[in-house]
């Protein structure tokens, strides 16, 4: 597991009565800030008013973040899902959003003792032959701290937060109306209920630790069979329960100590490699997809071994999405964007009855998407710069809102790739991807 990067700097438990005045207080000062940029702009310049609203939404974003971290639980998780939805929001929100992907600060030890005797029965010094008080890792709904077993193993505890469970319905609807009263949301109110419908249901999937634990032992059972250099924990089942999980201590290096150990080029080619073939099987072979891509929740060894943590966040996929998902890439490696346009429309991503979209559009988005596997050649992720053309296009795409709308059904899967493109990117993976792309989706190469 990577080492111990929290702080001593712990945080006290938010009381409800505080938790409600405080996203109401976020909500009222956010719905301030739009509506008195409106009034201002009445008097700007077309080029001071875009200036204006780039200022606004900076503000409004660096506001936001602030009130979800220091509130953490269920708000802050929600916080750091829409921080890589980039169709919801305006890009100075979901560039301030990122900020929510850092570790917390942790809970006290006392809050933790207390938590884990309601929920095992016993305090962690009866339970363990030894329990380090200093938590190893703290996040959003729970933190993490190393013990060991009565018969010796080594384990790390997981412990979620009290209180988590009961305020996520309050916590989405003043996050709600925040977005809603400072017209954030780029998306149709359809959409955009389906979005948080969705994140609220993987929320409290992620909440019931029972889950996790059947989690980590069909995706142990899964790879198991495909790749021995992939190491997933194992559950302790004594010392678990819906809100405490107890896994065996997987040791590995975080990602930005792996430049500073020294890699091979050959250590991190194998890695690169690893991690596309891990998701590639996970969404076409298993469909279902390890949903939480934050760089805590994976460590890496010299050997080119890759350590997977936290299974809380899964998204079990439906087979015609998979298939639909499927259809696109094959179009697109292909070229054919009759078909292209065609599976968009099946999965979702394209309005039938819309405005058709240009071939030189689709055309675009091709290069960009499947730059590392429209060659032969080693990719070099560390030079990529697939991230910042999408950004540069958003608008292009804003523009066809009447034909292209987000796909909820792959919200998840998308994250997925945009977290394990970053990790790439940080570890400078070049390699190949072309033959490995053709093998996972069972087709001859072009």
């Amino acid at each position: 597991m990577p080492k111990d990067k929290s702080t001593n700097n712990t945080q006290a438990p938010v009381t409800k009565g505080r938790r409600f005045m405080k996203l109401a207080g976020m909500s009222a000062s956010v719905a301030s800030r739009y509506a008195g940029n409106k009034v201002k702009q009445a008097f700007q310049t077309a080029e001071q008013r875009a200036d204006s609203a780039t200022k606004m939404y900076g503000n409004i974003g660096s506001e936001i973040t602030d009130t979800l971290g220091e509130l953490k639980g269920a708000v802050m998780k929600v916080g750091q899902i829409a921080s890589q939805a980039k169709d919801l929001f305006p890009d100075e929100i979901s560039d301030a959003l990122t900020k929510l992907q850092k570790e917390a600060p942790p809970m006290p030890y006392s809050v933790i003792a207390e938590q884990i005797e309601s929920s095992l029965g016993k305090s962690p010094h009866e339970l363990f032959k030894s329990f380090d008080e200093t938590p190893f890792a703290a996040a959003s709904i729970g933190q993490v701290h190393r013990a060991v077993t009565p018969d010796g193993q080594e384990v790390v505890v997981k412990i979620q937060y009290p209180g988590v469970k009961e305020s996520v319905d309050s916590d989405m609807a003043h996050l709600r109306f925040a977005l809603k009263a400072s017209r954030l949301l780029k998306v149709k109110k359809e959409v955009a209920d389906a979005y948080f419908a969705e994140i609220r249901e993987r929320i409290m999937y992620e909440l019931d630790y029972v889950n996790e634990a059947a989690n980590l032992n069909l995706f142990r059972e899964f790879h198991s069979k495909h790749d021995a250099k992939l190491v997933i924990p194992s559950v302790i089942d004594e010392f678990s329960t819906h809100d405490v999980l107890t896994l065996s201590f997987e040791d590995g290096d975080h990602l930005n100590e792996v430049k500073d150990k020294g890699y091979s080029e050959a250590a991190i080619t194998e890695i690169g490699l690893r991690i596309f073939e891990i998701m590639g099987r996970e969404i076409f072979e298993l469909k279902a997809v390890h949903g939480d891509p934050h760089p805590g929740n994976f460590a890496f060894r010299p050997d080119g071994s890759v350590v997977m943590y936290d299974f809380g966040c899964i998204k079990r996929l439906d087979p015609h999405i998979v298939k639909h998902y499927r259809d696109i890439i094959v179009a697109g490696l292909s070229g054919d964007l009759d078909q292209l346009d065609s599976s968009l429309i099946a999965i979702g991503g394209r309005i039938a009855k819309g405005p058709k979209i240009e071939d030189e559009y689709y055309e675009l988005w091709r290069e960009i998407f499947l730059r590392p596997f429209l060659t032969d050649d080693p990719f070099d992720f560390a030079t990529a710069t697939m991230h910042e053309d999408v950004v540069k296009h958003i608008p292009g795409a804003m523009k066809r809102m009447d034909s292209l709308q987000p796909v909820v059904e792959t919200a998840f899967i998308d994250r997925a790739v945009g977290g394990h493109y970053n990790t790439m990117r940080e570890l400078g993976v070049k390699a190949a991807f072309s033959a490995p792309l053709y093998d996972l989706l069972e087709i001859p190469q072009v």
